[in-house]
């Protein structure tokens, strides 16, 4: 059975994209097949890759104008590219019926031929990521080990509970990860002690260590496990994806 899972936090700079990329690699790397959706208007995943200007893309399929057009990264592991065009998208399709469910309908057609679909969701809360979470079977948090991160976090959830009970019955919060973790850090600790205590079970045991190799490698257009595999950050998004798979 395929699984969709939506990477997302309306909080810029918790790790999202970096998270999105990392986790779709690892997967294929544990032998999984995995598609990739960027549903960002940023591009931040399909730059980080080297995709940009790419003639079939996310906006064009929500458009209409094409299905998915996968882009095959590595075998195994394929793209589906975002542009900032996909910043007008809410604008225009505003007025369009089931405009919640575009996504999903889309995803329909190919979900079949992965085992994974990793969904970079935008940083926001409106029609692309509530397109997102209507398109997933579960919802992955990424949490920064601080304070502010946790703030705006019951927003969140909020979103996720009013769009299982409106749009999507099987959608469910899959965890909570911790992310740039640092345990020199007395205000990390404690903030990732506040975290287990608020989510319980929700928080993933694996914990991404901060790591500059994780920074570096979108220069060089690929994931964590081709630019440094030995790195703290393959060692840990691995560890992280087989639990994934574990909880499946």
């Amino acid at each position: 059975m395929s699984k969709v899972i939506s990477i997302s936090n309306h909080k810029g700079g918790v790790g999202k994209t970096t998270s999105a990329l990392n986790i779709g690699a690892g997967l294929n790397k544990l032998g999984k097949k995995v598609l990739l959706i960027d549903l960002d208007p940023q591009a931040n995943l399909s730059q980080s890759l080297g995709l940009i200007d790419q003639d079939k893309n996310i906006y064009g399929a929500i458009r209409g104008e094409y299905k998915l057009q996968p882009i095959q990264v590595l075998k195994g592991l394929d793209v589906i590219p975002s542009t900032l065009d996909l910043s007008g998208a809410e604008i225009e399709l505003s007025g369009e019926a089931g405009r919640e469910y575009i996504l999903r309908e889309l995803i329909a057609l190919i979900k079949k031929s992965y085992d994974y679909i990793i969904i970079d969701s935008p940083p926001s809360l409106g029609l692309l990521t509530i397109n997102s979470f209507t398109a997933s079977d579960e919802i992955l948090i990424p949490l920064q080990a601080q304070y502010l991160a946790i703030q705006g976090l019951t927003k969140l959830l909020e979103v996720i509970d009013k769009i299982k009970k409106r749009l999507n019955k099987k959608l469910k919060v899959g965890g909570v990860f911790i992310t740039q973790y640092d345990s020199r850090k007395v205000l990390n600790r404690d903030v990732v002690t506040s975290i287990k205590q608020r989510f319980k079970a929700e928080v993933l045991k694996t914990m991404i260590r901060d790591n500059v190799a994780l920074a570096e490698a979108p220069t060089q257009g690929v994931d964590i496990f081709r630019y440094q595999p030995k790195s703290k950050g393959a060692e840990d998004y691995l560890a992280l994806c087989k639990e994934i798979i574990k909880n499946k």
